[in-house]
């Protein structure tokens, strides 16, 4: 007689959630926090604060001359956007800028495509860059000036020096770290020459790329407001460099940070505008980064 041995069937409950943890893990955050979460509204705080010390210290120095407050620099800046004048000297240097940097940007895509191409397109690219990256953009304009004269070329000559190589170095960097996994499927495809480095290299390359397009960017416009600041007048108009050094000259010293003012918030649109737009529609929305 065989005895069969079934196993005990344990007996189930169920329990109902606390209604107290749930509360707790769904509990919304206070407002203060909510909103600390928002990094323009934690930039803009700064923002406020330095406002407030460079008023304080404006008033300590109590001496408009070398120091005007943010009020009154603040007021010089709204009364040159009414009448239009710091608005077109704004365009000036930008219509400027984006002639040397789209120059500069094609003058570095065609140097980084012969060194990825060739053994001596390499050996020119790193001689260049090693011989001209270091000597300041500007230490050029005294040439610019001898041999284009006077306009707008001496300035779109100096803005190419100072993109073309930190973007031309940001790209081949780039390049030499594509995975050679990546560059084998490329040629498997029969992709060679411009084709390979349009459609394996860049699309690849394109964190490296895009940090050398805001190098490039910051570095031409530092080197435009500082070649017009010398002497900046093109066909008998100057751009925003030049605005500031005539407003230095007359003594209206609120001009003067006023134009400068301008200068940085030129810079803060273009970065937190163009930039991130760029980034988010190529670099991050592909996962390359987070």
């Amino acid at each position: 007689m065989s005895l069969t041995l079934e196993p005990p069937i344990r007996q189930e409950f169920e329990y109902a959630a606390s209604t107290q943890a749930g509360a707790v893990a769904h509990r919304p955050l206070p407002l203060a926090e909510r909103l600390w979460q928002h990094g323009a509204l934690r930039k803009s705080l700064l923002l406020a604060v330095l406002a407030l010390v460079w008023e304080l210290a404006a008033r300590w120095t109590n001496n408009d001359l070398m120091l005007p407050g943010f009020r009154q620099t603040a007021r010089a800046f709204m009364d040159g956007i009414a009448s239009g004048e710091l608005i077109e000297k704004v365009g000036l240097s930008l219509a400027v800028l984006v002639q040397g940097y789209a120059a500069g940007i094609a003058a570095a895509f065609v140097l980084t495509t012969l060194a990825v191409s060739t053994r001596i397109g390499r050996d020119l690219l790193e001689t260049l860059v090693a011989m001209l990256n270091p000597l300041p953009a500007i230490a050029l304009l005294p040439l610019a000036m001898l041999w284009f004269g006077l306009g707008k070329a001496s300035l779109v000559f100096v803005i190419v020096h100072a993109v073309l190589w930190p973007l031309a170095l940001g790209a081949y960097a780039g390049f030499q770290s594509v995975p050679e996994t990546l560059r084998m499927a490329g040629r498997n495809y029969g992709l060679r020459g411009l084709r390979f480095v349009l459609q394996i290299l860049i699309p690849a390359a394109l964190p490296s790329i895009v940090a050398g397009l805001k190098i490039g960017w910051a570095f031409a416009w530092r080197t435009l407001i500082a070649a017009e600041l010398v002497f900046g007048a093109s066909s008998g108009k100057g751009g925003l460099g030049w605005y500031i050094f005539q407003n230095r000259n007359e003594l209206y010293t609120d001009k003067v940070f006023a134009g400068l003012a301008a200068v940085i918030l030129v810079g803060l649109l273009v970065d937190n505008v163009v930039f991130s737009v760029l980034e988010r529609t190529t670099v991050r929305r592909w996962g390359m980064t987070k």
